[in-house]
């Protein structure tokens, strides 16, 4: 435990250290996020390329780790340099988006060799369970195949909830830490080998969101980018793989299925209302012939923004429901009996109860009744938003004023002689 704690501690150390160099660098080259009315929540231009750092403390604590006696057995294998060549992979890819803004395709095909590099160093999954399904025993043409649409689908999943200041660093790093807690209760239960590279990953991944979080937390000092998210989404596909792929399949041991899936089911679940939201925008977009790709702020983060909880307030709520969903796996593997789910659905409870009845968002939907905007309210200080939110949303009441005024202006039927008359007016 101390190794993986020093692990992770220098993976923090060194992503923090690298962030002040990775936020200059962006400004010089151009690499800044610009603010936008409609999705993003930040009020000035702030930079990229904080995946950047994250990738460099995961390069280095790997080095690190090859020295300390703990871990080599891990790294008498090909796994922790395919970890490290995969990362540096979807790393690059991601920077060249967040400065280029490549295709869908191209960002895909990134991915898939990011996890071709995993498959062909060997971190892969032997089994996968499925949920009331069982286990599955994958066959050698299976195993690459499953490999790259594991990589895939993490990436995208953390992608999906990099959406506030500090959301994804936060949902990820609580994620992986309570998988490496799981982890470390297999190896002592024996299900899981000594020179397991998964609680290595886990315990690194944890240090980079610790390194990076106080420099994303709101407001934003450097943002992660398309680099950062499909990083981390990499880092928990690998360690995930070669935990939940190849503990003892025959073993009945508590959250083995829930931890396998954790990091796809958390994300889901947070986005599950603006998926719905998403769905039902694309299909009235295609009937109003509008592009099905249009973007909006249906996430659930941006409600909660919008509810008038502010930025850091959502993301606190979000974290919550992330550490209660991790909570409730390890209850059982760590406490016997069924007592613990009581305080456990106690705890979401309040959250939902916070979320839905806190004074800030009963003003909203009070206002919203009566015909009052709540943008109108945050402006005028009623709701209690951060200030660079006060900044978007006065833009955006200036926005909504000016394009009703205009919409009426149009819809106005002209009148005759009304031109004369106005001119009239003004001559008398």
């Amino acid at each position: 435990m101390t190794g993986y704690l020093l692990i992770a501690l220098i993976a923090a150390a060194v992503t923090g250290a690298c962030m002040p160099v990775c936020r200059s660098l962006a400004r010089r080259i151009g690499a800044l996020a610009e603010p936008d009315d409609e999705r993003r929540l930040h009020a000035v231009a702030t930079p990229l390329l904080g995946g950047v750092a994250m990738c460099v403390g995961v390069v280095i604590s790997l080095a690190v780790a090859v020295l300390l006696p703990q871990f080599q057995g891990i790294f008498r294998s090909s796994e922790p340099l395919g970890v490290a060549l995969a990362a540096l992979v979807i790393t690059v890819v991601g920077v060249i988006d967040d400065l280029f803004e490549i295709s869908a395709p191209s960002k895909l095909i990134g991915m898939v060799v990011a996890g071709s590099v995993l498959y062909l160093l060997g971190v892969v999954m032997y089994y996968v369970r499925v949920p009331f399904f069982g286990i599955l025993s994958l066959s050698p043409d299976l195993v690459p195949l499953l490999t790259v649409v594991w990589v895939i689908g993490m990436a995208n999943a953390i992608n999906l909830i990099d959406g506030l200041d500090g959301l994804a660093a936060g949902i990820v790093g609580i994620s992986a830490a309570a998988f490496f807690l799981y982890a470390d209760r297999l190896f002592e239960a024996g299900q899981l080998p000594g020179d397991s590279l998964g609680p290595l990953v886990a315990a690194i991944t944890v240090g980079i969101c610790i390194g990076f979080l106080p420099w994303n937390f709101s407001p934003a000092r450097i943002f992660m980018g398309d680099a950062g998210a499909q990083l981390l989404g990499l880092l928990l596909a690998a360690s995930t793989m070669v935990v939940g792929g190849r503990a003892d399949p025959t073993s009945s041991f508590k959250g083995q299925t829930y931890f396998f899936v954790a990091p796809l089911f958390i994300p889901f679940v947070i986005l599950a209302v603006p998926m719905v939201d998403t769905l039902l925008a694309i299909v009235r977009r295609t009937v109003n012939r509008r592009s099905p790709a249009v973007a909006d702020r249906q996430h659930i983060h941006h409600r909660l923004v919008d509810l008038g909880h502010g930025p850091r307030r959502a993301v606190v709520i979000l974290w919550s429901f992330t550490m209660l969903f991790s909570a409730l796996a390890l209850a059982p593997v760590y406490i016997s009996g069924r007592w613990p789910l009581i305080p456990l659905s106690g705890g979401f409870v309040a959250v939902v109860l916070f979320a839905v009845l806190h004074k800030d968002s009963t003003l909203w939907r009070a206002n919203r009744r009566t015909g009052h905007h709540p943008a109108e309210l945050a402006k005028a200080g009623v709701i209690d938003l951060s200030t660079r939110r006060q900044q978007q949303v006065a833009s955006q009441v200036a926005s909504q004023v000016a394009s009703q005024a205009a919409s009426q202006a149009v819809s106005t039927p002209s009148v005759p002689g009304a031109t004369q008359d106005t001119g009239s007016s003004a001559d008398r």
